[in-house]
């Protein structure tokens, strides 16, 4: 039967598991935020490798201008040196050199092309990537900022339902508040009805002696509250 103490128990009860839910909502809020900002440093790292591919492409043509500059400069000499040379076995071998750096500037220029072909490339791809990437990181952002306000939002309302459930611990004495403390830290809910002489909690068949007790009239309001001989849970009688 349902005792005023256990009607004071129920309500506690109900009060604690609105409460632990609100604080199991609290504790998964900073493991998904460290999620998004996981995604938020994913994004950004692939921003980083496109632009750090972009850097090195341009890198690479620098130092082919530089190779480009240096053979151009080496040619000129050469072609200064044959106008100036008697000999036609000097003449003939600086000819040699000049249409070696003719050819070695080709090959850079050509290459210099490729490299340029690529850069192009390279940034409308960059550009297109750092747009759709900056768009996820936005969406993140805006997630993170949802979680934050869930979280003080939570937060407010566990400090009622704390607040709630010290008003119930208060209606209740010293020793059925431990008992029950004692049962919900193993099991939640400690307190649970029994139907066709079977615990609510475990779903096992109660002694005789609990169920005469959890269907006894005038209980003694200093008696034990009734347990489960199975699993230890607080019992009551549900008609």
């Amino acid at each position: 039967m349902v005792t005023p103490l256990i009607q004071s128990l129920l309500i506690l009860q109900d009060r604690d598991l609105k409460r632990l839910g609100l604080e199991a909502q609290l504790k998964q809020v900073p493991l998904e935020v460290a999620k998004v900002e996981q995604k938020i440093a994913a994004e950004k790292a692939a921003i980083e490798t496109a632009r750090t591919e972009l850097r090195e492409l341009e890198v690479k043509k620098k130092a082919l201008e530089t190779e480009i500059g240096s053979a151009e400069a080496q040619l000129a000499k050469y072609k200064t040196q044959q106008s100036l040379v008697k000999k036609n076995d000097e003449y003939q071998a600086l000819g040699h050199e000049i249409e070696t750096t003719q050819t070695k500037i080709g090959e850079f220029e050509g290459q210099e092309l490729e490299v340029m072909y690529a850069i192009d490339e390279a940034k409308k791809k960059f550009a297109a990537a750092e747009a759709e990437l900056k768009a996820n990181i936005s969406g993140h952002e805006a997630r993170i900022k949802v979680l934050r306000e869930r979280e003080a939002s939570v937060t407010a309302e566990l400090g009622g339902a704390r607040g709630q459930v010290a008003d119930a611990r208060n209606l209740i004495d010293g020793i059925r508040v431990r008992i029950y403390d004692r049962i919900a830290a193993r099991s939640m809910p400690a307190v649970v009805a029994i139907h066709g002489n079977t615990c609510g909690g475990c779903h096992l068949k109660v002694s005789s002696e609990v169920e005469s007790a959890v269907r006894g009239k005038g209980i003694d309001p200093n008696a034990q509250v009734p347990t489960c001989d199975q699993c230890g849970r607080i019992v009551y009688w549900e008609a």
